[in-house]
């Protein structure tokens, strides 16, 4: 899905998104990011990049680190701006042009990114980019489960959420439609071990996967070369 339709998508959720997510998702979403950040060494400059309204850079926060978030969409940075009170540096670019030196962040996470990009293998490149040797990179994604669970997910999906979606109305009608093919075509065209050759095309090694709550997440991480 190309990225400018992916602003379109999240403009009117700004407000729900922190409540009306950890719903939709069975509660799993809170958890995942806490444990995507848990992958981070302690301490340093951390880029947390996809921040929406800021769930995972609060997160980075009560942690201790230092945190600049940045985002697309402005209305999900007008949330995450009354959240934070200007004590975290937020900024409205794009993942595939950020406007920082190479080197600059000793660790960067992500998260729901790659299916919203046009060329997943160059936006990971330019993450890479502005990370210091020997920095984490993190990133959180919906995964499809396997075997017993996939008929339970894609009940799930394709019924559930589309009528959630209905119900709560103010823009969760189009992301109820559409999470479900967005979530398969991206793992149709990107299974695991492209994912990882990515990776480590951008420059990321020592790569590590963990499959959430029944494959239903997905943290990957690994250490800038």
């Amino acid at each position: 899905m190309p990225a400018v339709d992916a602003r379109e998508l999240f403009a009117p959720l700004g407000p729900s998104y922190d409540r009306v997510g950890a719903v939709l998702s069975l509660g799993q979403d809170p958890l995942w990011r806490r444990f995507l950040v848990s992958r981070l060494p302690p301490g340093g400059d951390v880029l947390d990049v996809a921040t929406g309204t800021g769930l995972v850079a609060a997160e980075l926060v009560r942690r201790g680190f230092e945190v600049t978030g940045v985002d697309q969409s402005s209305e999900m940075l007008a949330v995450a701006r009354r959240r934070f009170g200007g004590s975290v540096a937020l900024v409205e670019a794009s993942a595939d042009s950020l406007a920082f030196a190479d080197g600059t962040f000793d660790h960067l996470t992500f998260t729901y990114l790659l299916r919203y990009v046009d060329d997943p293998g160059s936006t990971l490149a330019e993450l890479a980019r502005v990370v210091r040797a020997g920095g984490t990179v993190a990133s959180l994604e919906f995964g499809v489960p396997a075997g017993l669970a996939r008929p339970l997910w894609e009940a799930y999906v394709s019924g559930v959420l589309p009528l959630a979606g209905r119900v709560l109305g103010r823009g969760w009608r189009e992301v109820g439609d559409f999470l479900g093919t967005s979530i398969r075509s991206f793992w149709a065209a990107y299974p695991i071990e492209r994912q990882l050759e990515l990776w480590r095309a951008a420059g990321i090694n020592g790569l590590e996967v963990r499959r959430l709550s029944l494959g239903g997440g997905v943290v990957i991480w690994g250490t800038k070369a």
